[in-house]
C-alpha cells in the first residue's frame, strides 16, 4: 500500500553515507527511502517518486562490471539529484565522459559557484564558507548535451551540474555529510524548488496514515505483538493498540539474556502504565539450551530468532486463530540485513535476517521505515511515557550478542553484574542520558592479572558506550578519565571472574555498535 503521496527514492550505489541522504531529507520532513540500483524501472514508476537520488559507491562508472541502474530513469520526467558515483554515472549514460583523475580529492575542498539558482538558489548572498566534502578518484572530464556547469572546485571543473531544459542536476561532493557546510540547503533545495514537495510527513500525519494501513490490512482478525519492552516493541505496540484495540495481545519472552531484573520492571510498566494485554513467558532453559556450544554470532542470533518465532507460534495456537505477528523492525535493521547487489550481508538482525522461512504467521512492521530517532518522536506523539522512550537500547537477542562465544548461564551472570556497574556509575556521573548508548561486553578471551599478590587468569570486559541519533553512524562518547576510572574499578572490584577492562574507541562505520 503506497500510503506516502510524496517521497523521494534514493537510489544505492553503495555508499557508506547513503543512509544520510535519507536522514537529511527526512528532517525536512519530507519521505525518504532507500532501494538498491538493482530495482526495476517498473517498480520505481509504481512508487511514483516526487524526485530520485543516486547515491555515492565505492566503483568507477568505466569499470566493466560497474553498478549500473536501469537507464531508463533518466528519461521519466522525474526530477534527479545525482551524488558522486551517482553524478557521473549520469554523465555517462547520457554521452559525456567520466576518466580517472590526475589528482583525486579526498577531503575538504571550496566550492566556486557560478550558477545561483536550482540546487544553489538563495546562496548569491551567503559570503560564508563554501566549504564541501570531496571523496573521489575520478572526475567528470566532458559534459553531454544540454548539460552545463554549476559550480567548480580546484580539481573538480564540473564539480556541480544541471541541464539546461530537464530536471536534472548533479554533484561531485557529498551534501549529506556534516563537513559540506552548504549541504542541508543544497539538499532543500532540491527538495522543494526542484521537486516540489512541501514538508508534510509528521509523526502525525505517520501515525494518521498508519493505523488506516494496519486496520485495512487486519480487518478483524488478532495480532500477536512480541514485546521485548525496548522503545521499539513498546511504540509497535502502542501504534497497533490505536489501531485494532483488543484485537492486539502482546508477548514477552524471557529468554534468560535480559538485563539485571529487566523482566520483573518491564512488566511492572506495562502491568501499571498500559491496556495492553501482555502474555508473560519465561523461556530460559529453552533458550540456554539452544545456544549451548555456538559461538558463530550469526548461528547465535538466528537460533535465538527461531526460538522467538516458535514461541510466538505456540502461544498463537493456545489463544486460536491468530493471523500475524507485529514486531518492531527498524529501517537500520533492514538495510543492514540486505546484501546490496551481491555485496555481504552486514549482520542478520533477530527480527528480520533470523526469521524461519517457514514461519506460519504473517509479519506486520509498522516501523520499519523509521530511524531510531523518529521512533522515539513517535512515540512521544502516540502519549507513551519517557520511562518507555527513553531506555537504553537492548538488541532483540539480549546479552546473547554481548558475549562473545559460548553462551552459558555462569558467563551470562558475569556480564549482568558488570553491565548493572556500567549503568549506574553512568547515572552517578551524569552520562547515562547524555550518551546514546552505554554497556559492558564479555569477550572470549582471558588475561593474566595480579589481585591480592596472585596470580590470576580471567576474563576481560569491554566497555562500549556511543553517540549517536538514528544508529545507521555512531562515534564512540568521550567520557572523562575519572568515570572511566570508577566504573573499571568497580568492575574489577566486584565481579569475579574479571580482571581487566578495556574501551572500545571505534565508530560506526567501520565498526557496528553491538560486537556481533
Amino acid at each position: 500500500m503506497n500510503i506516502h503521496s510524496e517521497k523521494i527514492i534514493i537510489i544505492d550505489f553503495g555508499s557508506q553515507t547513503t543512509q544520510l541522504i535519507a536522514r537529511r531529507i527526512r528532517e525536512h520532513k519530507v519521505y525518504c527511502e532507500i532501494h538498491p540500483y538493482t530495482t526495476d524501472l517498473a517498480v520505481i514508476k509504481e512508487l511514483a517518486p516526487s524526485g530520485l537520488v543516486l547515491s555515492g559507491g565505492p566503483c568507477s562508472v568505466y569499470e566493466k562490471d560497474a553498478p549500473k541502474c536501469d537507464a531508463g530513469i533518466f528519461a521519466l520526467g522525474i526530477p534527479l539529484l545525482g551524488i558522486c558515483y551517482g553524478a557521473q554515472l549520469m554523465i555517462q549514460e547520457m554521452g559525456g565522459q567520466v576518466v580517472q583523475a590526475d589528482k583525486r580529492e579526498f577531503g575538504k575542498a571550496e566550492l566556486d559557484i557560478t550558477y545561483y539558482d536550482g540546487l544553489f538558489a538563495g546562496m548569491d548572498t551567503d559570503t560564508g564558507s563554501r566549504q564541501v566534502w570531496m571523496s573521489h578518484g575520478d572526475r567528470i572530464e566532458e559534459l553531454p548535451p544540454g548539460f552545463e556547469v554549476s559550480a567548480s572546485s580546484g580539481h573538480s571543473p564540473y564539480a556541480a551540474i544541471r541541464h539546461g531544459e530537464k530536471k536534472l542536476v548533479g554533484v561531485q561532493f557529498h551534501p549529506e555529510v556534516v563537513h559540506t557546510l552548504i549541504g542541508t540547503e543544497i539538499l532543500q533545495n532540491f527538495v522543494f524548488k526542484i521537486c516540489g514537495c512541501s514538508s508534510s510527513w509528521t509523526m502525525e500525519s505517520f501515525v494518521d496514515t498508519t493505523v488506516e494501513a494496519i486496520r485495512e490490512k487486519v480487518g478483524k482478525d488478532q495480532v500477536l505483538c512480541a514485546l521485548s519492552g525496548g522503545v521499539d516493541s513498546a511504540v509497535t505496540a502502542a501504534l497497533i493498540h490505536r489501531a485494532i484495540g483488543d484485537q492486539l495481545t502482546c508477548i514477552y519472552v524471557n529468554n534468560g539474556l535480559m538485563r539485571t531484573n529487566e523482566t520483573k520492571s518491564l512488566l511492572a510498566f506495562f502491568d501499571k502504565t498500559t491496556h495492553l494485554k501482555v502474555i508473560d513467558v519465561d523461556a530460559t532453559d529453552y533458550f540456554l539450551e539452544e545456544l549451548a556450544g555456538v559461538v558463530d554470532p550469526e548461528i547465535k542470533r538466528k537460533k535465538i530468532g527461531y526460538g522467538f518465532i516458535k514461541i510466538f507460534e505456540e502461544e498463537a495456537t493456545k489463544l486460536g486463530d491468530v493471523k500475524y505477528l507485529a514486531q518492531g523492525t527498524l529501517y537500520p535493521d533492514v538495510i543492514e540485513s540486505v546484501a546490496l547487489g551481491g555485496q555481504t550481508v552486514i549482520k542478520s538482525h533477530h527480527n528480520v535476517g533470523g526469521l524461519p522461512e517457514i514461519m506460519k504467521l504473517d509479519l506486520i512492521e509498522p516501523l520499519r521505515e523509521l530511524f531510531k530517532d523518529e521512533v522515539r518522536l513517535l512515540g512521544l506523539e502516540l502519549g507513551l511515557p519517557e520511562e518507555a522512550i527513553n531506555r537504553k537500547p537492548l538488541p532483540g537477542p539480549g546479552l546473547g550478542i554481548r558475549i562473545m562465544g559460548e553462551v552459558t548461564k555462569d558467563r551470562l551472570d558475569i556480564l549482568r553484574l558488570a553491565d548493572v556497574i556500567v549503568l549506574e556509575e553512568m547515572k552517578t556521573g551524569g552520562y547515562y542520558r547524555k550518551v546514546w548508548q552505554s554497556f559492558a561486553v564479555l569477550l572470549p578471551i582471558q588475561t593474566v592479572g595480579v589481585m591480592g599478590d596472585e596470580r590470576t587468569y580471567e576474563n576481560v570486559i569491554a566497555l562500549r558506550c556511543v553517540d549517536s541519533l538514528d544508529a545507521m553512524t555512531a562515534d564512540w562518547s568521550k567520557l572523562p578519565y575519572e568515570l572511566l576510572g570508577a566504573i573499571s574499578n568497580r568492575i574489577i572490584n566486584e565481579v569475579r571472574g574479571v580482571n581487566r577492562v578495556v574501551f572500545d574507541i571505534s565508530s560506526k562505520p567501520p565498526s557496528t555498535i553491538e560486537w556481533e
